[in-house]
């Protein structure tokens, strides 16, 4: 990249960040709690208005902040990996792998704490997204349409499990409380995991080349002299715990690790050391706006996050399909 075209890039992410930065503020600043700004400097009474501060607005946004980038970079890689514009966490099964594991553990330990929910989880999800990839070597594909749709079929069915054997135990509504994508429980003690999330997000960051790599095919990155399956087993790794933690944190949330690498891709090419940052910018700035159009549709009440998205994500995927069929045609 020239050094003007590298400056102007910089400037813009600058930009962008700050725009984040902005929808950040007002995320603490809105909510049904009138908080008094002056009341936080002043005792007494007060001092409730910096508990909800600190307790549960500053916690909400961090959350928000951590579970876009981290979505949209598990996103970019599960795209590098299986080589597909169209798959993702909540197109490859990998979402509902990572619910059907939170399942497992509420039948036969229900009372385990929450790390080890994250673990079981993860390795449900690293199994399920290991199962797609090995469906997709072993399926002719003529068209890059056929994976998500094959990733989608896979997590229905998976999906549909899930739901039956919670009818069974009688857990459905225990487990809609688990999995629906909602910040609203988000306070301070419960939420720290997500670090984990964006600590994962760093180290995708930091192996970017050796993805970018990956990308290109087996063949290729093994005549790099690239271990193309250590690569591939940290990438699904990645991938897995990013889902986990998400979902057992604040649920699932879907189309953002499809929607926002798309995006990203279109605007700043297909760098991905790159295009990591703005994925990351682009991702956390995505789910507050729909974290704030959920809070604000029906104030005081709330519209869950996961609907927000699950709607206009819908809609932008539709979009981008039917803009890779035209391109196609």
């Amino acid at each position: 990249m020239k050094s003007g075209e590298s400056k102007r890039h910089g400037v813009l992410l600058a930009a962008a960040a700050v725009l984040v930065l902005a929808l950040a503020v007002v995320s603490v600043a809105v909510g049904v709690f009138d908080l008094s700004w002056q009341g936080l400097v002043e005792g007494g009474e007060e001092r409730l208005n910096a508990l909800v501060l600190l307790a549960s607005r500053v916690p909400r946004t961090i959350a928000v902040l951590l579970v876009g980038m981290s979505m949209g970079v598990a996103g970019l890689l599960m795209q590098l990996l299986s080589r597909n514009r169209f798959v993702s966490p909540s197109t490859a099964g990998t979402v509902e792998s990572a619910s059907f594991g939170i399942l497992i553990t509420m039948v036969f330990t229900p009372n385990a704490p929450v790390m080890v929910k994250m673990l079981i989880a993860a390795a449900f999800a690293l199994a399920g997204t290991a199962l797609l990839m090995l469906i997709i070597r072993r399926t002719p594909l003529r068209s890059p349409l056929v994976v998500p749709l094959i990733g989608l079929m896979l997590g229905g069915v998976i999906g549909a499990a899930t739901t039956f054997i919670a009818y069974r135990y009688n857990l459905l509504q225990s487990l809609a409380s688990w999995t629906t994508g909602d910040f609203s429980r988000v306070l301070r003690g419960r939420y720290e995991l997500l670090w984990v999330s964006g600590g994962l997000t760093a180290i995708a960051y930091f192996a970017a080349d050796r993805f970018t790599v990956a990308g290109m095919g087996e063949s290729f990155t093994k005549n790099l002299g690239i271990d193309y399956r250590k690569v591939m087993i940290l990438g699904l790794v990645i991938v897995s715990l990013v889902t986990a933690v998400n979902v057992v944190t604040v649920g699932a949330v879907p189309f953002i690790g499809l929607v926002v690498p798309n995006v990203v891709s279109l605007l700043v090419g297909d760098n991905v050391r790159r295009a990591i940052p703005w994925i990351a910018v682009f991702g956390a700035g995505f789910v507050l706006a729909c974290d704030l159009l959920g809070r604000t549709l029906r104030y005081p009440y709330e519209v869950p996050v996961g609907t927000v998205i699950g709607v206009v994500g819908a809609a932008l995927f539709l979009f981008l399909l039917l803009r890779r069929s035209s391109r196609v045609g």
